[in-house]
């Protein structure tokens, strides 16, 4: 059968190409053709358009780029209509894909949607549109199957795909990871500032002061590979920071604590155990508007999850190296609040429960074709 998969980040190319796997297992005939990354890309088929080409950050950022977000969506139809799939996977990225969605059970096509978009966050009222226009939705957050009953909606709670990721990585022991990286007896504090240019130009900014306040730590970025080590050094200067990019699981499997920008890379870190900051800030009107509309009590997976502030999220004017340092600090010393963090921890691995997300969707995918 053939598969048109849409992923617009990072993570929705990793948990996409987990699916295509399990899907290549499912149905040795799958044929994809995709919008994503170079994970997709590995597992195979044809790349239409890299995620870091579409991926725009805030409500500012999106308007200055409405033309080419909106040539994209045009350019997707036609694609859509030319390659004749079977299914239509949509990962995440809810601007791009909802409108996809709509125009595809249109005309005809079977919708699977993977990883909820966040719309018990803010714009909720999208949840009438999902039910007209979704054939099956897959949640991976716990809380999202009674957000979306509340609507009469049935989804499938299928449990959080980043327990596979990080189980299928085939990690190397810690102390094979500090001889790679020559990392001696360093204590290590590792940068997370996000995938988006924009994002990682505003984090960075910040985070390299809070280095030069606090010499006595190894810092490092852990860096993705759509955004080049030039542009990396660029944001940085002269600061002694490292960058490694592409191998991000490494280095939190020997990171000491680390400073993260609110998105998935939160619970990535909290599921190695390692102590965080939670980090965002935006563009002043994006913030504004953002303020206004979301309906969470906080922007971390983590906190969200455990539904209370486990974390510490510096948020806009918050997000200061002062603060940013005081924290760091904080989380960074043998004591009770490192301990208390990493008990919260544990509990959060028991309630995202076992792993096989991305087998549990690809079955019920294949078997929904074959009806």
């Amino acid at each position: 059968m053939k598969y048109y998969v849409i992923a617009g980040e990072a993570s929705g190319d990793l948990h996409a190409s987990n699916l295509m796997k399990h899907l290549l297992l499912k149905d040795r005939d799958a044929d994809f053709r995709f919008w994503g990354g170079d994970k997709m890309k590995s597992v195979g088929g044809e790349l239409v358009i890299h995620y870091k080409e579409i991926a725009f950050m805030g409500f500012s950022e999106v308007i200055m780029n409405l033309r080419t977000i909106l040539n994209n969506i045009s350019f997707c139809k036609k694609d859509i209509q030319n390659y004749k799939p079977d299914a239509l996977i949509l990962v995440d990225y809810p601007g791009f894909n909802l409108r996809i969605a709509e125009w595809a059970k249109a005309n005809g096509y079977k919708v699977f949607y993977y990883i909820s978009p966040q719309i018990w966050a803010w714009k909720q009222s999208r949840v009438h549109k999902i039910k007209k226009v979704v054939d099956k939705m897959y949640c991976i957050l716990p809380f999202e199957k009674d957000f979306y009953k509340r609507f009469d909606y049935a989804v499938e709670y299928v449990g959080h795909p980043l327990l596979d990721a990080i189980k299928s990585d085939e990690l190397l022991p810690a102390s094979e990871v500090r001889l790679k990286y020559n990392l001696g007896n360093d204590k290590v504090i590792l940068l997370l500032p996000g995938s988006r240019k924009q994002e990682v130009k505003s984090m960075l900014k910040v985070m390299v002061e809070v280095a030069q306040k606090n010499p006595q730590y190894r810092y490092i970025i852990a860096g993705v590979k759509s955004l080049s080590p030039e542009f990396y050094k660029e944001n940085i200067g002269e600061a002694n920071i490292e960058i490694i990019s592409g191998n991000t699981y490494e280095l939190l499997s020997v990171a000491h604590a680390a400073m993260v920008t609110s998105g998935t890379a939160t619970l990535e870190t909290a599921l190695f155990e390692v102590p965080e900051v939670v980090c965002y800030k935006g563009s002043k009107i994006s913030y504004e508007i953002a303020k206004r509309l979301i309906k969470v009590k906080y922007i971390s997976l983590v906190n969200l999850i455990l539904d209370k502030p486990v974390v510490k999220e510096l948020i806009q004017d918050e997000m200061n190296a002062n603060k940013l340092s005081e924290e760091l600090l904080s989380i960074t010393s043998e004591g009770q609040k490192r301990s208390a963090l990493m008990a919260e921890y544990k509990n959060l691995k028991q309630i995202l429960g076992g792993g096989g997300a991305s087998e549990k969707v690809a079955t019920s995918i294949v078997n929904a074709l074959k009806k």
